[in-house]
């Protein structure tokens, strides 16, 4: 017998937010630690003092020379945030952007449809290990995915300075709206960051909209030693519309890794009495049992698993998902994809197929015509405007400082409506599309 089931009339909220905290707010913690790429590694000691330190000192990513240059051009960050002002070696990159690292979320998106009708209570929190930085995005750039569950998605780079990312995904159950922001402080092997970004999640049947705070993280070990990221705190899932939420509280990692990946918490009603414990490893599976009003599990009621993480691929080089590596495909991309998109980076491609020369030259070219449009943007007097979404005057709270907020202007779906439904418009010739997220189409006419 479902003890959910037997309670739906009276928790129909608890099997639609519960099913949400996990599956929105792993994809949030997910893109956090991605940013730089840290997300996951192998723990040996957090707290050092091991007999074999040196040994252990010289693992990692980096060559002892570029190690040792690195480390000196990073002493001078130390206590600053450094989001957006350090070039990172294209080595530890991975192929794929913070916009498309946006849209991994959706891979789960089909357990929103079982919240919506309010039947499961589902828990969802994965940590796909990944050891791999995503590119920061070039302002205007933008990230597109139709053919999965009926959704269609659109991210787009809305600011440059500080780095800041929107997206907007819909499909007939659900409506998913972020801005994204993040913070950085750099404490010299180690980096803490703060996610300052809002998550809307609305259920449309369910008629609820749903908002995530997730905790803050830190990558150790960064330039020296084995990498690997903590994330100890509470990340919090809210009903706006009722007062109702999930609190899960992440355990910090101890020696040799001990409660790492850890996760416990409980499902509250308005009134904050507990309705539901939710317990265990958010690598691995996630479990749920009633409880009475302090916090103890029902007398009878059995320990239910809900959700179990599924087998990635083998030797996989990037640690991709099956999903991941859709993202990357043109087999998830509407036709005639906008010059913009992510897929159509000369360096990500370049690091896909495996060559890191000619990534890195890519990279340094995008970045400094990136540079190039911003001191003409800035000569001139222009403004960057997305097209997708815009700037509102809203300003959300949060617990590392206050966000202004982008908002879909609904322009998206008009243009791909009216594409869609152009018969003069084949699929998509990836060969014969260049990226193009420019401000100015040629740097000299914008010039004079």
């Amino acid at each position: 017998m479902d003890p959910i089931g037997d309670q739906k009339q009276g928790t129909g909220f608890f099997a639609s937010i519960a099913s949400t905290i996990s599956g929105f707010g792993s994809a949030m913690s997910k893109s956090v630690n991605g940013l730089l790429g840290y997300e996951g590694l192998e723990v040996i000691n957090p707290e050092g003092g091991t007999d074999d330190a040196e040994v252990e000192a010289q693992k990692g990513r980096w060559k002892q020379e570029d190690r040792d240059s690195y480390w000196r051009m990073m002493q001078n960050y130390i206590g600053s945030d450094i989001t957006s002002m350090v070039t990172l070696p294209v080595l530890i990159f991975e192929p794929m952007t913070m916009l498309q690292k946006m849209a991994e979320l959706m891979e789960y998106s089909y357990l929103l449809e079982l919240a919506d009708e309010s039947a499961w209570f589902i828990s969802l929190y994965y940590a796909i290990q990944r050891t791999w930085k995503p590119f920061n995005p070039i302002l205007g750039e933008t990230y597109e995915m139709v053919n999965h569950c009926g959704i269609t998605f659109i991210a787009e780079q809305v600011s440059h300075h500080p780095p800041m990312s929107a997206a907007h995904a819909e499909n007939e159950h659900f409506v998913y709206d972020i801005t994204s922001k993040l913070k950085t402080k750099f404490l010299g092997n180690s980096v803490d960051i703060y996610p300052v970004g809002r998550t809307r999640l609305t259920l449309k049947k369910a008629g609820v909209v749903l908002d995530l705070v997730p905790p803050p993280s830190k990558a150790n070990n960064i330039i020296f030693g084995r990498t690997w990221v903590d994330s100890p705190g509470e990340m919090i899932l809210t009903n706006l519309t009722t007062g109702d939420k999930v609190v899960l509280y992440f355990q910090p990692c101890g020696w040799f890794g001990a409660g790492r990946y850890e996760v416990d918490g409980y499902v509250y009603n308005a009134e904050e009495e507990p309705k539901f414990l939710m317990t265990g490893k958010c690598n691995e599976f996630m479990s749920y049992q009633p409880c009475d009003s302090e916090g103890e599990p029902i007398p009878g009621s059995e320990l239910k698993e809900v959700w179990r993480a599924a087998d990635a691929p083998k030797n996989d080089k990037f640690q991709f998902t099956y999903f991941a590596h859709k993202l990357n495909s043109f087999d998830t991309a509407p036709k005639k994809l906008l010059p913009s998109d992510s897929r159509l980076r000369p360096d990500r491609s370049a690091l896909e197929q495996g060559d890191l020369s000619k990534a890195g030259l890519e990279k340094s070219r995008l970045e400094e015509r990136q540079r190039a449009e911003k001191r003409i943007r800035e000569a001139n007097g222009d403004e960057f405007k997305p097209k997708w979404f815009d700037l509102t005057n809203e300003t959300a709270s949060t617990p590392w400082g206050d966000l202004e907020i982008y908002k879909y202007n609904g322009k998206y779906e008009q243009h791909r409506t009216a594409v869609d439904s152009s018969d003069s418009i084949g699929e998509t010739e990836t060969s014969s599309l260049e990226f193009n997220p420019w401000q100015y189409n040629n740097l000299s006419d914008a010039q004079s």
